[in-house]
């Protein structure tokens, strides 16, 4: 008989591929920098619409977006600008495209400056998970309001306290997972 797992509401009846993304990254801790700029870029092609349609595409535009290679992405020109609003595959919104090849150059910028991304990313919580209560469920909150303002004085785009809430539950900073979630506890690890 196999296990019953008791999921977060919202991934409780949705589709495999959300209930595997929850089941498997959402909240868990993410560290490495390159994974938490394409998440933060991956959350900012959701605005407006719904996470499940970014899951959908995300192979999709990992492929469009040479893996999330900041390096790569910071030297892509006007024709590849013009290739992506081509892309079926894709969100094709210009000022998303623009704004994820812009937030490159800052990623860039600071690595050059010896600047790391996720330090910096999760200096805001001094390293430290934030648990909630598992009960209440904000779409923003003081600290996504904080670091969108910080994200947006560096120059990033599609940064606001909401996409920043999801992005900061979707990479671990916030364990948002429901009290009776079986991944609330691991992911507080």
């Amino acid at each position: 008989m196999a296990e019953v797992k008791e999921r977060c509401p919202w991934a409780e009846n949705s589709s495999p591929l959300m209930r595997e993304y929850h089941d498997k990254e959402w909240g868990v801790p993410v560290r490495d920098s390159r994974a938490l700029w394409e998440m933060l870029m991956l959350e900012g092609f959701q605005a407006g619409l719904s996470w499940s349609i970014i899951l959908n595409k995300r192979e999709t535009f990992r492929k469009a977006f040479a893996s999330f290679d900041p390096v790569k992405v910071a030297k892509f020109k006007e024709k590849d600008i013009e290739r992506l609003m081509s892309d079926e595959g894709i969100i094709r919104a210009r000022a998303k495209i623009e704004a994820t090849i812009s937030g490159a150059k800052i990623f860039c910028e600071m690595q050059e400056n010896d600047e790391d991304f996720s330090a910096y990313c999760w200096s805001f919580t001094n390293g430290k998970i934030i648990k909630s209560d598992g009960k209440t469920f904000p779409t923003q909150t003081d600290l996504s309001m904080q670091i969108s303002k910080a994200l947006k004085k560096r120059g990033f785009k599609f940064v606001g306290p909401t996409i920043t809430y999801a992005w900061m539950q979707a990479i671990g900073m916030v364990n948002d997972h429901s009290k009776l979630c079986f991944r609330r506890e691991r992911c507080a690890k």
